[in-house]
């Protein structure tokens, strides 16, 4: 996964005369739901777009809802006639109104100067900002005022899935987040401190609620291929079976579900919908680490990876000594997995492939 070549920032569908910050500057410098996606098939395509839109819609509902600090620029407050005025807008409509809005002018821009045949990654995030209000009582046209829409758009060059090479290497440093159910910047503010405990050759983080329970990445959405729990007596037995039987009932994926505290990844969504069509059995569980013996693959998901198979992944002797100060401080287990992906992790990836190129949204529809 790698980024490449010029970036662009678009505010409220102008472009931004500044040089463009890295994404997760722009993200530690404003408050606000976001999402991030890309083009595939050469720049033709959106990936899942209206899925990311609807995400992007319903975080930043949950935050307005639960925790409006985290949606909005510090310093002013709404009265209460226009929160209740906010409280019912329609989220589900509005916002992605915005964000097309937006997308139709930055688009066009971000296309002409993309250089080679690198695919588009694009960060849309909307933030309330309440100084643009003109009075204390918020209209329809006010509501559009509210809110920065802000798009960081720069070239990107997929990693190839298959190669030996390009595995993930997990490890397990923190603890699940706060409002998990909505994407949002100060996330990237937040999950700092875990650098410290980032061991060299790690490509993402895990989180865990007490060590043993692996929820997600700090970037992605975690699933295991397990052997079911019905023949978990006897260690060594399910041990010498760890062979996928041609009717997949002998394994299952797991992946934890929304309600342990884990972001409602779009990619995530598409895996179980996809294996739940094939006959590969999902459940949602947080995948044990102590019955990491049962895993026979794992990948990692999200909206620029799509599908990444897992190579290692590390996880602390003891879960106390997290508190120490540095990963070289840690005491770590390792679990590998075979070289490359496994076979079930690769029909996923081609059937999530597949979704993509019938969910995909011409890049032309916004170019008028």
């Amino acid at each position: 996964m790698k980024m490449s070549g010029p970036m662009f920032l678009f505010v409220n569908g102008v472009v931004s005369p500044t040089p463009t910050p890295p994404v997760t500057t722009l993200l530690e410098s404003h408050p606000g739901a976001y999402t991030t996606f890309r083009t595939h098939n050469n720049g033709l395509a959106l990936l899942f777009w209206e899925r990311h839109l609807r995400r992007l819609a319903s975080s930043a509902r949950i935050l307005f809802d639960t925790c409006p600090k985290l949606l909005f620029q510090p310093g002013i407050s709404l009265s209460s006639e226009s929160l209740q005025q906010m409280k019912v807008m329609n989220w589900d409509s509005m916002i992605p109104s915005f964000v097309n809005d937006s997308m139709k002018k930055a688009i066009p821009y971000a296309l002409k100067e993309r250089k080679g045949e690198t695919e588009v990654a694009v960060t849309a995030l909307v933030s309330g900002n309440l100084e643009n209000l003109v009075s204390d009582n918020v209209g329809e046209e006010d509501i559009r005022r509210v809110f920065d829409i802000r798009l960081h758009i720069s070239s990107y060059a997929p990693i190839a899935f298959g190669a030996q090479t390009n595995g993930a290497h997990l490890a397990v440093v923190g603890n699940r987040r706060d409002i998990a159910n909505a994407k949002y910047s100060d996330w990237v503010r937040i999950r700092k401190p875990l650098e410290k405990l980032r061991p060299p050759s790690a490509t993402e983080l895990l989180l865990s609620s007490d060590g043993d329970q692996i929820l997600e990445g700090c970037l992605t959405n975690f699933f295991v291929l397990c052997h079911k729990d019905n023949i978990e007596e006897d260690r060594g037995s399910a041990e010498r079976k760890l062979l996928i039987s041609k009717s997949g009932h002998s394994v299952e994926l797991q992946t934890a579900p929304i309600s342990d505290g884990v972001l409602p990844g779009v990619v995530r969504q598409v895996v179980i919908e996809v294996c739940l069509e094939i006959g590969i059995p999902v459940r949602e569980v947080a995948p044990s680490w102590s019955k990491r013996y049962l895993w026979e693959e794992a990948f990692v998901t999200n909206g620029l990876r799509l599908l990444q198979h897992v190579e290692t992944i590390r996880a602390p002797n003891s879960w106390n000594s997290l508190s120490s100060k540095t990963w070289k401080e840690v005491t770590w287990v390792e679990k590998q997995f075979k070289e490359g992906p496994g076979s079930v992790t690769t029909v996923i990836q081609k059937e999530v492939m597949r979704r993509a190129m019938l969910e995909g949204l011409p890049v032309a529809s916004f170019v008028t």
